[in-house]
């Protein structure tokens, strides 16, 4: 599976924010935290489809089962959907963070 690097879209950010007087270096710091609340969206997204596909695993060896093992499963599935974000994820960080953007824009 390739998944796509973000760099490209990084450096399309600073075209889009406008280098106006309205815009204080405050709210340019705010960029990083619109880019990561939209990728721990889509994080939290993924973990919620991948979820059904892991309900009916086995338990592996003499030492799996339990609540242990469910609890494990549920960090394991949680941190897949992690990765696959900060890879590149589906697309949906990329659309959350532009309307974030669009919201957040001065008029």
């Amino acid at each position: 599976m390739n998944i796509p690097s973000t760099s490209n879209t990084l450096s399309l950010e600073a075209t889009m924010i406008p280098t106006n007087s309205k815009i204080t270096p405050v709210a340019r710091g705010n960029i990083n935290q619109l880019r990561k609340t939209a990728q721990e969206f889509e994080a939290s997204f993924l973990s919620q489809m991948l979820k059904p596909m892991f309900a009916n695993l086995g338990a592996e060896g003499p030492f799996g089962g339990g609540t242990g093992e469910e609890m494990w499963r549920s960090l394991q599935v949680d941190e897949y959907g992690k990765v696959i974000a900060k890879k590149g994820g589906i697309g949906l960080a990329d659309n959350i963070f532009h309307e974030m953007l669009k919201l957040q824009e001065v008029k």
